[in-house]
């Protein structure tokens, strides 16, 4: 995504600096009003259940004037140093291109030093315009003895992956509790007016509301997102001056708790049960990584206007106002925010905060869907349905696999605690998992990305690690009480990740070992020692270079291929984006007497590949302006737009000069012109138009004809191949790809045959297909079966 589809101001300067600096400040203020909706919804419902949670252990014997005051200056410190300082200071400055979330701060390190566990890497990514940003360091730099250290043992590589998997895990674990936790808490405010509401009651009209709220996630969240800002803002302006007014009201010396001496002397007083509160103290940060992971949809700087302005000033008004009203009330700490409310205005924002609450699930909902996609990306997660739900605001995605599992997963989360004070001790412990992730990543960064001392990033991961390991220490202490309700879907779903990934990468070193030598291609001839028929055969590999073994199995089965064969590779690179006019890379395979190419299409880990009906006229004209592209490069010594490694060429989707025109054709010429120069038969035919009659999906496809432009100076050479493309493309294209089986080898250990073929055969059968997954026409698919044993 660009900066200027982010909404960020990229054009030049006005003549006049007021009316720049006034555009400038209207579209921060803007971006600043939109990140209520999306990144503060967690962060600002805490207080329904902080200090609830807090006091709901053995500190229920210490509730006292004294001792309260002590929680809320805990609080307030803690809100200060990891919200304020670590995230809107620092943790915001190491984005990767707009982009943050601990896979940013991963795929950073992994473009700066060689961690990445991604397969098919090639140096031509890194000549990508988004791969290196300006003030960050480049490959050029000195490489230290750590750097060397870590990049040369596997082990570490694979550990650092696992570890960005496992605070990947946690996020989902928060995308079951937070719905359950917020929804249930605000729901239980019911019950302050209500007193004769049983707990049965409250719990089933939360599952009333999350299933509605599950219900709704495949229609997209764009048509209602304008409202999540303005409820968000309403709910921080109603706590804020409410905590005002119970600050003036019940007790105005709170403000003197602001002192950190107020914090030593909670701890003389409670002792070991104070440090075990500090699960609940935890509560007020949970939804502060949601600033950074979903900096993509917004700026940096309009997330700390929006944190600095509103955000800490109302939560810190809230906290003091709730503290000032339970010391004069302390019997009624159980219900200590809808108590603090006074009577006239509790139905309002009774409304407000279930709103809020929604708002809240939603947006944790929608980042667990990022989350999982970006797992997807990095071949560590079952294909699935990625559905783009918006054509106007990019990233906004949908699987509908994940929305059921998470709904089921939520529900029995609500239905079996019951309890706010469980789903807290689970929810803290996924929370600061993620936040001390991103604590170590970062360390990593500021050595390896920023270039900055060791002692830097020493002091970082002391002062924020201590903090974090202090509330982590707590918080495990809780596993029996809730607490191992994120740990056991953390392992659940590292075994499925960790499962996938060791297959999908065992199988891909299966086919870089049983790779077809270009010697043996050669041998073959012009004609592959087999017949070329008419069209274009698309072999789908994963490889980036050589031949797979598919092509080898298929002419040794059925002798007949295309006159034009291309190789596509799609594959991932570790950033956010890639920019379209860099997407494809074509290659030629052979002498051009061949007509083989290799067509390899990458995508960032943010990238939705949305179905794309052009793909075969995209393709087409990328050949067709590599073969121009090759003949301008022979009749010169070098062209900076050509890779030497593979001979590989970056085309460009804006200003082709390809020697080919495409126009938009009338559907029934287009079909006859085919059937003229098509090899099939009348009853093939008939069977092909029928088809698509009964496929609705094929009639949105843009019927385009391609004709060669009429040039006078254009090579013979060049001429002749591209009058071979056209004409291969109106005879049809095909797709093959391999129906692969991969089985462990018979001398393998029994850990190896379980992973793969009882654990990852299951996955497999139970995932979408890559032909699905990959948006390839069924009329035209040719699936080769093959084994592999790994």
């Amino acid at each position: 995504m660009t900066d200027h589809e982010k909404g960020e101001l990229t054009y030049s300067r006005p003549e006049s600096d007021k009316l720049y600096w006034k555009s400038y400040y209207k579209n921060l203020l803007l971006l600043a009003y939109q990140s209520f909706g999306v990144v503060y919804g967690d962060l600002a419902t805490s207080p329904l259940y902080v200090y609830k949670s807090t006091f709901s252990g053995r500190l229920r014997d210490f509730q006292d004037e004294e001792t309260i005051f002590g929680a809320f200056s805990l609080i307030f410190w803690t809100f200060t140093m990891l919200p304020f300082l670590k995230y809107v200071f620092i943790v915001l400055s190491a984005d990767d291109n707009g982009e943050g979330g601990t896979f940013a701060l991963y795929s950073l390190l992994c473009r700066h030093a060689k961690f990445s566990m991604l397969p098919n890497q090639q140096a031509a990514d890194e000549e990508l315009s988004t791969y290196y940003r300006p003030g960050y360091a480049s490959r050029s730099m000195a490489s230290s003895p750590f750097k060397r250290f870590l990049e040369k043992h596997k082990k570490i590589r694979t550990t650092l992956l696992l570890v960005v998997l496992f605070g990947a895990c946690m996020v989902i674990g928060d995308g079951v509790l937070t719905p359950a936790i917020s929804v249930l808490s605000s729901i239980s405010g019911l019950q302050v007016r209500a007193q004769g509401l049983s707990d049965a009651v409250v719990v089933l009209i939360s599952c009333i509301v999350l299933v509605g709220l599950f219900a709704l996630q495949h229609h997209g969240t764009h048509r209602v997102a304008f409202l999540f800002a303005p409820i968000v803002i309403v709910w921080l302006l109603c706590i804020g001056i409410i905590g005002l007014y119970n600050t003036i009201h019940w007790n105005p010396r709170i403000y003197q708790a602001i002192s950190p001496f107020y914090m030593i002397k909670f701890f003389k007083k409670t002792g070991k049960d104070g440090w075990l509160s500090l699960g609940g103290i935890l509560l007020c940060i949970t939804g502060s990584e949601a600033m950074f992971a979903d900096l993509g949809h917004f700026t940096s700087i309009s997330i700390r206007v929006a944190f600095a302005s509103v955000i800490y000033p109302c939560m810190v008004l809230q906290y003091m106002g709730q503290a000032a009203y339970l010391t004069n009330n302390v019997s009624l700490i159980p219900i200590s925010f809808y108590g603090s409310i006074p009577k006239p205005v509790f139905w309002p924002v009774f409304m407000v905060s279930t709103l809020a609450a929604i708002v809240a699930s939603q947006a944790v909902i929608s980042a667990t869907f990022s989350i999982v996609k970006q797992c997807l990306a990095l071949g560590c997660f079952p294909r699935v349905k990625v559905v783009h739900t918006s054509r106007w605001i990019y990233g906004q995605i949908y699987i509908p696999e994940i929305n059921w599992i998470l709904m089921v997963l939520c529900l029995s989360v609500t239905i079996g605690f019951r309890d706010t004070n469980l789903i807290g001790n689970a929810y803290g412990i996924a929370c600061i998992v993620v936040m001390f992730v991103t604590s170590c990543l970062m360390a990593l960064v500021i050595i390896f990305v920023w270039q900055r001392n060791v002692i830097f990033a020493v002091l970082f991961l002391v002062l924020f690690g201590f903090i974090e390991g202090a509330y982590l220490s707590s918080s495990i202490v809780k596993v029996p009480q809730g607490g191992w309700v994120p740990l056991a879907l953390a392992f659940v779903f590292m075994i499925i990740m960790y499962v996938w990934h060791y297959g999908t990468r065992s199988k891909y070193l299966f086919d870089v070992q049983n790779k077809v030598s270009m010697k043996w291609i050669l041998t073959l001839g012009p004609s592959l020692g087999i017949v070329r028929v008419p069209g274009i055969g698309l072999i789908y590999t994963e490889l980036v270079t050589g031949v797979p073994s598919i092509f080898s199995h298929f002419v040794t089965n059925l002798p007949a291929f295309h006159q034009v064969l291309v190789f596509v590779c799609v594959k991932s690179v570790p950033v956010p984006y890639v920019p379209p006019d860099e997407r494809y890379l074509i290659g030629r395979i052979g002498p051009r007497s061949y007509r083989m190419y290799r067509c390899i299409i990458r995508y960032g880990y943010k990238d939705v590949q949305k179905d794309d009906y052009n793909f075969e006229d995209h393709l087409v004209m990328s050949i067709a302006e590599f073969i121009h592209m090759e003949a301008e490069n022979s009749r010169s010594s070098s062209s900076p737009d050509v890779s030497v490694e593979g001979k590989l060429a970056v085309i460009r989707t804006s200003e082709r000069h390809s020697g080919l025109v495409a126009r938009e054709a009338n559907a029934e010429i287009t079909r006859a012109s085919a059937s003229a120069r098509s090899s099939k038969s009348e009853t093939l035919q008939s069977l092909q138009s029928l088809y698509e009659q009964e496929s609705p999906s094929l009639v949105r496809r843009r019927t385009v004809q391609f004709e060669l432009a009429q040039s006078q100076q254009m090579d013979p050479q060049v001429r002749e191949e591209l009058a071979a493309l056209v004409e291969a493309k109106e005879a049809g294209v095909a797709y093959v790809l391999g129906h692969s089986y991969v089985k462990a080898r018979k001398n393998s250990s029994f850990i190896n045959k379980f992973v793969i073929d009882a654990a990852y055969s299951f996955l497999r059968k139970n995932c979408r297909g890559p032909a699905v997954a990959l948006n390839i026409p069924h009329i035209s698919l040719i699936e080769v079966g093959m084994i592999y044993y790994v």
